[in-house]
């Protein structure tokens, strides 16, 4: 990378970063929703542990890992609302006439992203550990789940990016929140899929990428180190960024020729 360009870049996260730390509206729901519902979700589902099969007796443990997915969701649409209120107020044409190169707006807003993502990870570990979730491979997990959840974070971002670029309308970013919520719901966030029932759930959950992602998280906590799990989520969080990279380009060459 040129030093112009990592110049642009570095600046370009820096602003994103502090313009989402600089709105508590924006920093309240990525921490405290998932709290909330995992707080929930744990005291009224720990009777899933008694089941035949499942993996753990703490179903705090369990349900730690839908944290980070809200939080990667949290930074899709707060990604997307920054960069849209931005084409909205007209600073991304005049950025757009400027020799900053479109690799660097990208490489600049998910770079941010990435950092948002690993200090919320960060966030989710000690609300875990506070609620009495343990981490079973130790440290090492630590780094593993702060590296997971940025990319993750990334993936979903970016797929933010191209929702903005595309409709240019917080607005619009914001409705798509139901939309990855039901992803969560159709996927093993509940329960694990070996006890889930045979039938469409039971296929469509096994299909879901989402439960992948989830499972990866989890099996920090509960498995300790499991290769398969672990490679099948970042496998599934670094095609979600790929996905969005490719999705935000083509969304970005639309928004400059109409502009």
């Amino acid at each position: 990378m040129s030093a112009g360009l990592s110049t642009q870049v570095w600046a370009l996260a820096r602003r994103s970063t502090l313009k989402t730390l600089r709105q508590p509206f924006q920093m309240f729901p990525v921490i405290f929703f998932p709290a909330m519902l995992l707080a929930v979700n744990a005291s009224g589902l720990k009777a899933a542990t008694l089941l035949p099969g499942f993996p753990t007796h703490s179903y705090i443990s369990f349900a730690i890992a839908v944290a980070f997915i809200q939080g990667g969701m949290f930074s899709l649409i707060n990604t997307g609302t920054n960069l849209a209120a931005d084409i909205e107020s007209g600073f991304f044409n005049r950025l757009s006439l400027t020799p900053m190169r479109r690799a660097s707006l990208l490489a600049g807003i998910l770079l941010g992203v990435a950092a948002l993502g690993a200090i919320q990870s960060a966030a989710y570990i000690l609300i875990g550990a506070a609620f009495g979730a343990r981490i079973a491979t130790g440290a090492g997990g630590v780094i593993v789940l702060i590296a997971l959840g940025s990319l993750a974070a990334t993936g979903f971002g970016a797929i933010g990016c191209f929702a903005a670029l595309r409709t240019g309308s917080g607005e619009a970013v914001q409705g798509l929140f139901p939309l990855f919520f039901v992803f969560i719901f159709l996927s093993s966030s509940n329960l694990p899929r070996n006890l889930l029932k045979t039938g469409w759930f039971h296929t469509v959950a096994t299909w879901n990428p989402i439960s992948y992602l989830i499972e990866g998280f989890r099996s920090i906590y509960i498995l300790g180190w499991d290769a398969t799990a672990l490679w099948r989520a970042f496998a599934v969080a670094a095609g979600l960024l790929l996905v969005g990279l490719a999705l935000a380009a083509s969304g970005m060459r639309t928004r400059l020729q109409r502009t």
